[in-house]
């Protein structure tokens, strides 16, 4: 099965090397353009919740207080992703919090991540920003939740993750745009993606008449 996991934090600040911490996660696996599981949890990192997070998220340190402790929910989100690839829009900040935080409840973090915001750019130049929120309302994507709240957040970068696996299937005859494809092409220029596009649609067709 062609399992991804996308996934979403909301955290007390941008750098987990300056002290940072995670105060929810959210993931959601997304299957042939589907959201086929969640998972989500606030978590008590031990750490104050500063009041600007509190008034762009809506979580407080009341509601901090009383979820389970960071190591035990990043216990149960490792397990509930498994080995799956994972996906986020803005990729390299999830990612740090991902893998900082399963450090320091001794897990691992192999996974690849590949990224909504570098993806949309290279699909997307025209659209009017490549914020999340800006590409939900332009493709008139379902908004399932608040935004700035973790399963919300992850349900709508699904959602935009669904759309660009569509387009690059319909729009530019690629047959498998798995994580694989995803990770090549946000490596890719702008400048070089046509040629990129070309190839592999010409090694899919040349694969399919073998």
């Amino acid at each position: 099965m062609n399992r991804i996991a996308v996934i979403d934090f909301e955290t007390t600040g941008i750098s987990p090397s300056a002290g940072d911490r995670a105060t929810e996660v959210a993931v959601v696996i997304l299957e042939q353009g589907r959201v086929v599981d969640r998972y989500q949890s606030l978590m008590n990192a031990g750490v104050r919740v500063p009041s600007f997070i509190t008034q762009l998220t809506g979580i407080t340190n009341a509601m901090v207080a009383t979820a389970p402790s960071a190591e035990r929910v990043m216990r149960e989100a490792a397990e509930f992703v498994g080995d799956l690839p994972m996906v986020a829009h803005n990729a390299s900040f999830d990612r740090r919090f991902w893998c900082a935080e399963l450090a320091l409840a001794g897990q691992a973090a192999p996974h690849a991540f590949a990224c909504t915001v570098l993806l949309s750019r290279r699909l997307y130049p025209e659209a009017p920003s490549h914020r999340l929120g800006t590409l939900v309302d332009h493709f008139r994507l379902p908004r399932t939740g608040q935004a700035h709240r973790a399963l919300a957040d992850a349900e709508m970068a699904a959602e935009l993750l669904a759309r660009i696996q569509q387009d690059l299937r319909t729009r530019h005859g690629v047959a498998q745009p798995d994580h694989a494809f995803l990770m090549a092409m946000q490596r890719c220029t702008r400048a070089a993606l046509p040629t990129f596009m070309q190839a592999r649609a010409k090694g899919a067709l040349s694969s399919a008449a073998a």
